[in-house]
């Protein structure tokens, strides 16, 4: 499989405070990595220096996505290289209808002009491709969605700009379980539709994983990774938490 991501020696900083201390992660196109570890350990201030956040600073090390070195590019020139983030807490946008916005979102990373008959055609066959009602297309973003409908406009979102590596920082915090289950069941459907497309899935909890199957999952504590594996290392997390790994050294090294 080729390579899509590439980090070597990562280190950031925020406030002039190190977070991330010699992160290294190699991501191949089409695969799903998982990411879990406690609050704080690091896993939002990862998501959010891939994408560029300009609170976050690189102090050392590299991030290479699909060949190109992007430590220095906006978040903008990511987003055009392939790269999306979907938040944990999406923000909501009063008087512009979930349309609207994709059609300007879609224009700004294309940079091709649909018509507005052709854009709603497209956008009709990815809600439907998602199982999302039509009527959400005429609703402002975000405003007045349930959790789980928030999340899963994230993933509507996904489906019309098409990255290459979909960033999904926690899509099951504050879900109940009906609504993890749905989330989850979208992510799952938009993969098949797109199986080349890489997925690093952050998340606190096993139970997301229930549902999503990852090819590899990756454990933070204090600003690295300290045990890569396969599913099945979600599962001995559910069983023994995160102390058994407290005072592991850095292992994973590529």
């Amino acid at each position: 499989m080729s390579e899509l991501l590439k980090i070597s020696n990562l280190h950031v900083e925020i406030d002039s405070k190190q977070i991330l201390h010699g992160l290294n992660l190699h991501v191949n196109v089409g695969e799903i990595h998982a990411v879990m570890g406690r609050n704080g350990s690091g896993k939002s201030t990862f998501s959010n220096t891939l994408m560029g956040h300009p609170a976050y600073k690189v102090s050392q090390g590299q991030i290479n996505f699909n060949g190109t070195v992007i430590n220095n590019l906006k978040p903008n020139e990511r987003a055009k290289l392939g790269l999306f983030l979907g938040f944990q807490y999406p923000l909501s946008i009063p008087g512009v209808t979930v349309a609207n916005f994709l059609r300007q979102a879609n224009k700004a990373l294309k940079g091709n002009s649909v018509s507005p008959k052709d854009f709603r055609k497209l956008l009709y066959e990815k809600m439907d491709d998602l199982e999302i009602d039509h009527a959400f297309a005429t609703r402002y973003v975000n405003d007045g969605f349930s959790g789980g409908e928030k999340k899963r406009m994230e993933i509507l979102q996904m489906a019309m700009l098409e990255p290459k590596l979909a960033i999904l920082d926690e899509p099951d915090s504050g879900l109940d379980i009906d609504s993890l289950k749905l989330v989850a069941e979208s992510i799952n459907k938009y993969k098949k539709k797109n199986p080349q497309v890489s997925i690093l899935l952050i998340t606190h909890y096993q139970r997301m994983l229930d549902y999503i199957k990852p090819d590899k999952v990756h454990v933070f504590v204090d600003g690295n990774i300290v045990e890569s594996g396969g599913a099945e290392l979600a599962l001995e997390l559910e069983k023994k938490g995160y102390d058994w790994l407290t005072d592991k050294e850095v292992i994973f090294k590529q």
